[in-house]
């Protein structure tokens, strides 16, 4: 990469973007961000904002206009309101013809282990469909494929940690025997800067150096906090019920059906080579105190401020 160089990153003040953000200030890039609350950046920032604005395919081309490389975190967790995973299919094309019409001389791309046109989930198909999009625009591109991101302001950890921190019972669907390869976020980041500076095609799962059970996860989670929640195996059928029912309360979407048969049915795992050296369980012993002392809101961060992704 050549220091001075400008780069786009889609959600840079969120969170995989944020932390690509500052690897690529760190090493001397300008960085500009294709947000959709451009008027919430943190005050005294060195990243522009531009809105992420699907409707002004003109107004994306200008943003990226100059830039080398456009980093894309861009996509939707579940389905909400009017946004849909098709809709992100849809979205993903815009930006990706808005960024060739630049000039972008390379996209990266953050995409999910396993996608698939075939797949019963329209996550993973979706994702699939984003990558056939990129392949069609002829930018080389390199993709990263992580399942399960830690560290930073993540949701799913912190969310586990805080319900470990305050319920009595926690339910584990199936036994959790199903394996996962969690990898930090800043082994994702820094994944992204590398396959940004190459040239050649790359399609790399980010997956982190351990490989645990659901089960083990959440075991390691509940020590690290010194919580003395009872793990209950529940059927899986149940699992979505009841983070539904606690998702009313909470006014949040915990976890989906979808999400939970994926990740028992295997796609948070994979046999690829480590991408990154940060070992889980080692993560979560020393940043146990920390983990789970506050909510973490999906719906709060992602829709409610200015209501899209």
């Amino acid at each position: 990469m050549t220091a001075g160089q400008t780069d786009v990153v889609t959600g840079a003040f969120s969170y995989s973007g944020s932390v690509i953000a500052r690897q690529l200030l760190a090493a001397g890039h300008q960085v500009r961000t294709l947000t959709g609350h451009p008027g919430q950046a943190p005050a005294g920032t060195p990243v522009t904002a531009w809105p992420l604005d699907f409707t002004d395919p003109a107004g994306l081309e200008q943003a990226m206009r100059g830039a080398r490389t456009l980093y894309n975190t861009y996509w939707v967790r579940f389905a909400h309101g009017q946004v849909d995973h098709a809709a992100a299919v849809a979205n993903s094309a815009t930006l990706f013809r808005a960024a060739a019409a630049a000039g972008v001389q390379r996209i990266v791309h953050v995409s999910i282990t396993h996608p698939d046109p075939g797949s019963r989930y329209p996550y993973f198909r979706g994702k699939a469909a984003v990558e056939q999009l990129l392949d069609d625009t002829g930018v080389p591109h390199g993709i990263a494929r992580p399942a399960v991101l830690f560290g930073g302001n993540d949701v799913l950890v912190n969310n586990i940690a805080w319900l470990l921190r305050r319920l009595p019972v926690f339910g584990i669907g199936d036994g959790g025997e199903y394996r996962l390869r969690p990898v930090h976020v800043e082994d994702l980041a820094a994944l992204c800067v590398r396959l940004g500076a190459g040239t050649e095609p790359a399609v790399v799962d980010a997956v982190g150096p351990e490989s645990l059970t659901f089960r083990e996860m959440v075991a390691a989670i509940r020590t690290a906090v010194g919580s003395r929640t009872v793990l209950v195996p529940v059927p899986g059928r149940v699992l979505p019920v009841l983070s539904r029912a606690l998702g009313l309360v909470l006014r949040d979407t915990l976890l989906t059906a979808d999400e939970y048969a994926a990740m028992a049915g295997g796609l948070a795992d994979s046999s690829a080579p480590a991408a990154g050296p940060t070992v889980f369980t080692d993560w979560v012993t020393r940043h146990g105190p920390e983990l789970g002392t506050r909510y973490a809101s999906e719906l709060g961060r992602h829709f409610r401020a200015g209501g899209r992704p």
